[in-house]
């Protein structure tokens, strides 16, 4: 408990109050209005798929190419559950996290046997296939798509989550498991002869990625209202690697931050008209030209970082001296 309390998690708990506080009130008070609402709460979505991702990319070193078809799966079980169970707003989104949970087991059994480009394109083929079945349903609205689901997603709802996904996630990577999968990243036959079940933890970080990702699939049907599966094909999951990739794969910071920044750019350059399309993919390009490792690296932002970039007076002084 009493690391709990320390000054840094003190810290840390006051300004994500504050940015709630901040954004709750200009919501309220109309400064932000519903178009920008919108986008605010889609990047908090984004986030969860970002940190999410994450896990598998950047902390196990796994290429995912299918965290769209997670999410899509998430999507589609909350809001069938919502709409013919009519089962509460946050039951169902559970339901459908954990719906994603086993097909990630059922997927991630055997193809985590596999290693690098072999692997990403078997979670590829996986997103396509349940894009795919999803439209040969018409129980879910098939090519058409799924209306009528209930708006039940808030911008608190949306931001509790993201808070709530990134201290799980942050967790797990401070706890054992988490170090093994750091070193199933850094070196897997290495890890492997120290007695680290690989197999495992892969499947552990798999499992939990997709869960989160049914999550945020689960937000973004009850924040939209409607679903179609041409929202979750191989696109999508190519934007979500480029949050992890852009930020900085294995740094949280970096993919909350990119995420944020990459769900706002394209609204932002939308007034260009079809220039955005050519500034939002150069910025990526000078981005891996000089500074391929991300935004943060695998770094995450701290005070000394900042105190790398801002002297301190201390260090001032033993300069001058």
């Amino acid at each position: 408990m009493k690391n709990l309390f320390n000054k840094k998690n003190i810290c840390i708990a006051a300004g994500v109050l504050i940015t709630y506080g901040v954004l709750f009130g200009l919501i309220s008070a109309g400064a932000i209005n519903s178009y920008y609402k919108g986008i605010i709460t889609f990047a908090l979505i984004n986030v969860v798929l970002a940190v999410s991702l994450n896990l598998i990319v950047g902390f196990t070193g796994q290429l995912c190419l299918g965290h769209a078809g997670f999410m899509s799966i998430g999507a589609y079980v909350s809001a069938m559950v919502t709409q013919k169970a009519h089962m509460p707003f946050v039951v169902s989104i559970i339901i459908g996290a954990v719906i994603a949970c086993i097909l990630a087991a059922l997927v991630g059994y055997p193809t985590l046997k596999l290693t690098g480009d072999y692997f990403a394109i078997t979670t590829l083929a996986f997103c396509q296939i349940i894009q795919i079945v999803i439209m040969n349903i018409d129980t879910v609205g098939g090519a058409r798509g799924l209306t009528g689901i209930p708006t039940k997603t808030t911008f608190t709802v949306a931001f509790v989550f993201m808070v709530a996904s990134i201290v799980i996630i942050k967790n797990i990577i401070n706890s054992s498991q988490g170090r093994a999968m750091l070193s199933i990243r850094e070196n897997e036959i290495a890890a492997e002869s120290m007695g680290i079940n690989a197999l495992k933890y892969k499947m552990m970080a798999f499992i939990i990625a997709a869960f989160f990702a049914g999550l945020a699939g689960g937000l973004y049907a009850h924040y939209s209202g409607y679903i179609k599966p041409d929202l979750f094909d191989f696109n999508k999951s190519i934007d979500y690697l480029t949050f992890v990739v852009f930020g900085g794969m294995g740094s949280l910071s970096g993919s909350i931050i990119s995420a944020i920044m990459l769900t706002f750019l394209p609204e932002l350059l939308r007034s260009m008209g079809d220039f955005r399309m050519v500034i939002y993919p150069l910025a990526l390009i000078l981005l891996m030209i000089f500074r391929p490792e991300g935004l943060l690296g695998d770094k995450e932002i701290s005070l000394k970082i900042f105190g790398k970039i801002i002297p301190s007076k201390k260090s001032k002084d033993r300069e001058e001296a």
